[in-house]
């Protein structure tokens, strides 16, 4: 049986980045150079698209194209085991997105509780929302690592260096 393959076309469509971004990754080698069908086409291996889907992923959390460099290679590199700098990277920039989420949920609070109340409160905000961020700090303080997350990195399901407890299945 073939290997499945797909046009630039089809990755655009099952991974959400156009065609032109595609070839663009492409030029700045953080994807490989396709292979091309006798007519010149490209053609593209499911490795290819989930590459494409992690570079996606990378870029949304603000890490700059030039920085996913090493994340891309220990990625698709499967026979090496360690990668115990890409991983501290990794963790460092997960915790920086979780600060992240924290301070945008808690202004998503502060403005469902005014839209609650219908006015802005001028006496006694103060300590309400102080309730409400400290209820957030406290939730986000060991926010668990999904298998799904982890996988995107094959240095992460090899090494042994993940804190018990912090794993799950979402």
């Amino acid at each position: 049986m073939a290997e499945q393959t797909f046009t630039i076309k089809q990755a655009a469509e099952q991974t959400g980045i156009s065609e032109d971004t595609i070839r663009f990754y492409e030029k700045i080698r953080l994807l490989p150079r396709a292979e091309r069908k006798e007519n010149g086409h490209r053609v593209y291996r499911k490795e290819d698209i989930y590459r494409i889907k992690l570079i996606s992923c990378l870029k949304k959390t603000g890490m700059p194209l030039e920085a996913m460099r090493p994340f891309l290679t220990a990625s698709a590199d499967t026979s090496s085991a360690e990668y115990p700098k890409l991983v501290d990277q990794l963790k460092s920039h997960r915790e920086n997105i979780v600060n992240q989420v924290s301070s945008l949920q808690q202004i998503v609070d502060f403005i469902d509780t005014r839209l609650e109340e219908g006015r802005p409160d001028k006496e006694g905000s103060d300590e309400s929302q102080d309730g409400v961020l400290e209820e957030h700090k406290e939730k986000e303080k060991i926010k668990p690592i999904s298998v799904v997350e982890m996988s995107y990195f094959s240095a992460y399901t090899k090494m042994d260096k993940l804190p018990k407890g912090r794993l799950t299945e979402d």
